[in-house]
This record gives C-alpha cells, structure tokens and sequence, in this order.
C-alpha cells in the first residue's frame, strides 16, 4: 500500500464517513471544508453509530478522530497527499472548479478520485492534470457496515493506479468493486435511483404518502428500510441534485417536479435526518414506532 496520506475534499454525509473510515484504519487524513468546525461535527457525530454497530471504545474512536486534520485551506490540504477523493456536491461546475484547483496546487505523486454518485469518469477526467492518475471510487452510506467501493476508471487510467486503490478499499476494510466499462450510476445506483424514483413518483402524484409507500414495500418484500428512509439517511439535498441532473440530461417532466418538491423540502429545512427531519421526524422518526407497519 502507497498510500499514507489521504485528502477527502467534501465532508457531507459520505465525505465525513470516508474521512473517518480512513483514518481509524490508520491513515493520516485531511479533510478539506469550507467551514471546518461543521466539519469536525459531522465527523464527530458519527460516534454513536461506529460504537453501536462495530463496537468502538470510546478512546478507539477517538484515536481515528485524532487522525484527521480540518482545514478550509486547499493547498494545506493537498500538499501531501498520496490520494485525493472528492466528495463535493453532485453539480458539474462545482466538480470543475475544483478539479482545476487542486490540479495546481496537488503534488505530482497524487491520484485523483471521485465520489461522484451519478457521474462517470470520462465527464471528469477533461478537468485534470494527469488523467492517467484519475479515477472514480463510489462508496455506500453508512459505509461501515455496507462496505462496498465501486471502483471505475477511463480507458486512460494506469492499471497500476487502478490496483492501488483497490489495495487502498481493502486497506480500509471495503470489498472492492471493480466495474470494467463506464456505466452511470455504476452497479449500487443503475439499481437504486430508478427504486426511489419510483416512489418519489408516487409522491409527487398523489398515489400514495411517503409512509405508506415504505410499509408497502417493507410488508411486502421483507426489507428492514423503505425507499423514503433511505431518502432521508441519504439526504434531501444531495437527492435534489442528482434529480436536477436528471431532468437536464433527460429533460423529462417527472424529474422537475420531483426536484421542485425537494427543493420546497429544503427551503424549509427539512433536508432529511441529519437536519432532524425529511419525510420523517428525528430522533424518534414515525417508523421506530413498533406499530408501524401495523397501522
């Protein structure tokens, strides 16, 4: 493994779990933020979900805390760097900026990665310095405990660049998922944003509320979670923007209405379960009521 240091350029809901997988598997991590208090949050309200799904002491966590270095400054941040991954917002001009950025200030050691949940390599890679160094590694939520990394290059990716970060997704205890060919979406999201498309249709149309739609699909199939409990883990806001990109590239009427309805949902502050409240109420959203799917 090449890789010491580790630069995650976003710390959102993926960014910050990145971030901390990271480090507590003893890397040495920069998390690049504009506000790096909020950051340091995010990051640190990941404790009671590592301690009650993997068992982590309190100084265990700490230690992985303790490895991460917060930083709203770029160039701090990427000086050292082995490995770069983005994780900023699904938004192309974003992306882009930001790729023109740090291919000025990143060393030239320093492979380039995208957590892009809805965008392909070969829309990024015109963006960099060194696209024989860049690829996309696409990980879950909650990435603890659903541990895959989807990992897909150009046909202008170095084979030996691919395998490091296949080494590194082990090295952080992923399962790696090497993709052979550019597909959006990759193989996790090709199947589950037509899911919550679907029920969002649903929504936006009048068939059914967001509740109803869960306890159909969780009475019906057996599934611990609805798509709209996904929605909210996931997070509305990063919902509406892979929404918007559909609508722009397939100009179908479904999608705008859906992002508009979002939009209406984020303007409000309701941008999901970390805000306290999506299509559901936290900390004690309506689903943890042991009648739920009875009512």
């Amino acid at each position: 493994m090449a890789f010491q240091n580790v630069t995650i350029a976003g710390t959102g809901v993926l960014g910050s779990q990145i971030a901390y997988q990271t480090a507590l598997n003893g890397f040495n991590v920069t998390a690049y933020d504009r506000n790096p208090d909020t950051a340091k949050k995010r990051v640190t309200g990941l404790k009671a979900s590592y301690q009650n799904d993997l068992g982590l002491s309190d100084a265990e966590f700490n230690a992985g805390l303790n490895r991460i270095n917060f930083t709203a400054d770029l160039a701090e941040a990427v000086k050292d760097a082995d490995y770069v991954i983005e994780a900023l917002p699904e938004n192309l001009d974003i992306k882009e900026e930001f790729y023109k950025q740090l291919s000025k200030l990143a060393p030239a050691k320093t492979i380039f990665a995208s957590n892009s949940s809805t965008m392909v390599p070969s829309q990024l890679v015109k963006f960099v310095d060194r696209p024989t160094k860049y690829l996309h590694m696409h990980f879950a939520n909650k990435i603890w405990k659903c541990n895959v990394a989807e990992i897909m290059g150009t046909e202008q990716t170095d084979p030996a660049v691919f395998q490091e970060v296949v080494d590194f997704a082990h090295a952080i205890k992923m399962v790696p998922i090497p993709l052979h060919k550019e597909q959006p979406g990759y193989v996790l999201n090709s199947l589950l944003i037509p899911f919550v498309i679907s029920a969002m249709a649903l929504w936006v149309k009048g068939v059914a509320d967001p509740q109803t739609v869960d306890k159909d699909w969780m009475i019906s199939t057996g599934s611990p979670v609805g798509p709209f409990m996904m929605l909210d883990d996931v997070g509305l806001r990063t919902v509406w923007n892979i929404v918007t990109n559909l609508y722009e590239s397939r100009q179908q009427e479904v999608f705008k209405v859906i992002a508009d309805r979002l939009k209406e949902m984020i303007d409000a502050g309701h941008e999901g379960l970390e805000s306290g409240q999506g299509f559901y109420h936290y900390p004690n959203p309506e689903f943890a009521d042991p009648d739920f799917l009875k009512k």
